[in-house]
C-alpha cells in the first residue's frame, strides 16, 4: 500500500528537568516510554530534539546579576558606559541591563535603534519614522526629541513603553541613564569610548566599527561571562547571548558542550534499540511573524549542537516545477512515475539547477529547529522534547 503520511512531528511530555539531571539517561528513558506507549517503530533518520532550556537547566548554567557586574568591573568601573543596540525584551534583555547597571559604572548611555530592534520589536512604526523625516543611520536624536516626535509608544503585544521601562531599570540601580536613538553604532562615541554592543547577529561588525572609530574598550554580549565568576555558570562561546531571565536576580545562559551531549544520547539510544537516530539541541526558530513583524531568532544560533547526520542543506527538486515544465505533457500514473524517476536519479548537489527554484535554501538544523520551536511552544505545553519522523523522506518513499 502506498504511504500516505509524510513528516510527523510529536511534542513529548517530559519531566520538569532540574540542575544535575542526567539527560543521557533521561532522554532515552523518555523515548523508551514513548515508543512503547505509541507503538512507534524507529524509522530511517528519525530526529529527537531537546530545547536549549532543558540542557542549560540540567547543566546548572546560571549566573547572578552580581556575578555579571563583577565580570564587567575590570573594564568599565568608574566609566560612563555606552550600551548600544539591545533588543526590546523583558525576558531576554531587561535583566541583562539590570546586571550592567549594577556594575560600578558612573552612568549608562543607552542607544536604541529606530524604528525597531534587531529582531523586529518596534518602538515606532516605519510610517511614523518616515513622517518625522528622520534618518536614524545619519542622525542621532535625544530622548526629549523622541518624546516630542512620537510621545509614549506601547509595544503591540506586551503593552510596554520600552524607552521608559529600560530607563527605570537603570535608575533603580542608582545610575543616571541617558537615552539616545541611532542605528549607527559609532554614534555612541560622541558620548563615551567605553561600550557594550548588545546586537546579536551583527555583533562582530559592530565591534570592529567601534574599535576602528576610536573606542577605548568594547565588549559584545558574547564577551561577558565566558568563564565562571565565583562558581557561576558560563558560556565560553556565547557569553550572555541567548540568555533568559530565570528569577529577578538570576540569568539562565545558553547551554554549553552540546555536541558531546547529543552524541552521547545518540549512542545510548543505539545501545538500547540498535537503531541510529539524529539528535539536536534547539533554541529559537528562525522565522518572522508577519503581524508583529518580529523575527524570532534572539538566540545566537538555532541549534548549538547536533549529530553529524543533520549537517548540510536540503537537496530537493520542486515537484510542481517538474509537473509544469519537464513533464507538462504527462498525467496520472505516467506523471507520477516520471517524477519519481527524476527524484531517484537526482544528483547529490542540485545547487543552481532551475528545478530547485522555490525550495528552501537553509541549513537543515535551522529548518528542523524552527519546526521544533513551533511544536514545543514557549509556554505551558510541557513538551520540551520533540520527535520527528519522515522529514528526510521524499515522494519515492
Amino acid at each position: 500500500m502506498e504511504k500516505i503520511v509524510g513528516t510527523v512531528v510529536r511534542g513529548l511530555r517530559a519531566p520538569i528537568f532540574k540542575a544535575g539531571d542526567d539527560l543521557v539517561r533521561m532522554i532515552p528513558d523518555l523515548l523508551d516510554r514513548f515508543f512503547e506507549a505509541e507503538n512507534i517503530e524507529i524509522g530511517k533518520k528519525d530526529v529527537v530534539a531537546i530545547t536549549e532550556s532543558v540542557v542549560a537547566r540540567t547543566q546548572g548554567n546560571y549566573v547572578t546579576i552580581d556575578q555579571v557586574a563583577k565580570d564587567l568591573n575590570p573594564d568599565f568601573a568608574g566609566k560612563e558606559l555606552g550600551v548600544i543596540l539591545p533588543i526590546l525584551s523583558r525576558n531576554r534583555f531587561a535583566i541583562v541591563l539590570r546586571a550592567i547597571a549594577s556594575a560600578d559604572v558612573e552612568k549608562v548611555i543607552l542607544q536604541l535603534s529606530l524604528p525597531s530592534d534587531e529582531v523586529g520589536n518596534h518602538l515606532i512604526t516605519l510610517d511614523q519614522l518616515d513622517n518625522a523625516d528622520i534618518n536614524p543611520w545619519k542622525e542621532t536624536i535625544s530622548e526629549a526629541k523622541y518624546r516630542e516626535l512620537f510621545g509614549y509608544q506601547k509595544h503591540e503585544f506586551t503593552g510596554i513603553d520600552y524607552v521608559a521601562y529600560y530607563k527605570e531599570l537603570v535608575e533603580e540601580c542608582g545610575k543616571e541613564c541617558e537615552i539616545i536613538f541611532s542605528n549607527n553604532p559609532t554614534s555612541i562615541l560622541a558620548h563615551t569610548k567605553y561600550v557594550i554592543n548588545c546586537d546579536i547577529h551583527t555583533r562582530k561588525r559592530t565591534k570592529n566599527l567601534l574599535l576602528k572609530s576610536g573606542a577605548e574598550c568594547v565588549r559584545s554580549l558574547d564577551d561577558i561571562m565566558n568563564t565562571p565568576v565565583d562558581g557561576s555558570g558560563y558560556n565560553e562561546k556565547y557569553g550572555l547571548l541567548g540568555s533568559n531571565k530565570s528569577t529577578e536576580d538570576q540569568i539562565k545562559l545558553f547551554p554549553r558542550e552540546c555536541l558531546p551531549l547529543v552524541e552521547a544520547i545518540q549512542a545510548e539510544v543505539k545501545k538500547r534499540t540498535g537503531k541510529t537516530i539524529e539528535v539536536m539541541v534547539y533554541g529559537d526558530g528562525a522565522f518572522k511573524d508577519p503581524v508583529g513583524k518580529i523575527w524570532e531568532l534572539a538566540d545566537p544560533v538555532v541549534s548549538p549542537g547536533y549529530t553529524s547526520g543533520l549537517e548540510g542543506t536540503p537537496n530537493e527538486l520542486k515537484l510542481k516545477y517538474l509537473a509544469d515544465n519537464d513533464f507538462k505533457d504527462l498525467s496520472g500514473d505516467e506523471l507520477k512515475e516520471a517524477i519519481k524517476d527524476a527524484i531517484k536519479s537526482k544528483s547529490d548537489n542540485l545547487v543552481g539547477q532551475m528545478a530547485t527554484q522555490g525550495t528552501t535554501p537553509r541549513q537543515l538544523t535551522d529548518l528542523l529547529g524552527s519546526l521544533c520551536d513551533l511544536t514545543s511552544g514557549s509556554g505551558d505545553k510541557g513538551t520540551p522534547v520533540v520527535y520527528i519522523q519522515g522529514y528526510f523522506d521524499n515522494y519515492t518513499n
